[in-house]
């Protein structure tokens, strides 16, 4: 009887314990998507339209444009083609100093060349190997980029460091580990209890 006894307190107590935690792990996973609700829904939107951005027929990336050549050893310099595209840029914003080059995308495969830009979302494509101008479009992919990992505060308020990128990636891979703990716990803690 006593054995029982002692038996039947050890299983309620330990019901007791796991009943706890889960009221914790609950209140944990409420509080975190209530706070966090907004910015794991823009996460997920903008995860979603990167997904798809070479599917967008040029909506979110431009479309690459095919040069005239495959042979790199034909491209013009590419201090040559990055004056060009500065001039082609600045020509088209009507700015008078032309802006500074961020990346320079060389794709032999295509016969062109990509020139994005720090101060605007723009690419300039450019023919590799004749100079000739491609297109002129606007990158929605590096805005969505920017909005999906904070780093468009950072841009805005032209923070080079990209601090806010960093908290900001911080707080959400943090709270993302929470949710799925928390998340986990909530599904299988209700199991283990109706086992015991």
């Amino acid at each position: 009887m006593i054995k029982n006894y002692n038996l039947n307190t050890i299983v309620l107590n330990s019901r007791k314990k796991q009943a706890k935690i889960l009221r914790i792990f609950r209140k944990v996973h409420r509080t975190t998507g209530a706070f966090l609700f907004i910015f794991f829904f823009i996460v997920a939107i903008t995860g979603f339209l990167l997904g798809i951005k070479k599917n967008s027929g040029g909506m979110i990336l431009p479309e690459t444009k095919k040069g005239t050549s495959i042979e790199l050893r034909s491209f013009l310099p590419l201090d040559s083609l990055q004056a060009m595209a500065t001039r082609s840029m600045a020509d088209y914003l009507k700015e008078s100093s032309p802006p500074e080059i961020d990346r320079i995308d060389v794709r032999p495969e295509d016969g062109i060349v990509k020139f994005t830009f720090k101060s605007n979302f723009y690419e300039v494509q450019m023919d590799g190997a004749t100079g000739a101008l491609l297109q002129i479009e606007l990158r929605r992919s590096d805005v969505i980029e920017k909005i999906h990992d904070g780093s468009i505060v950072d841009y805005f308020l032209g923070f080079e460091s990209g601090i806010f990128k960093l908290i900001y990636t911080t707080i959400m891979s943090f709270a993302l580990t929470i949710f799925t703990i928390t998340g986990f716990w909530l599904w299988y803690g209700p199991k283990k209890m109706r086992k015991s």
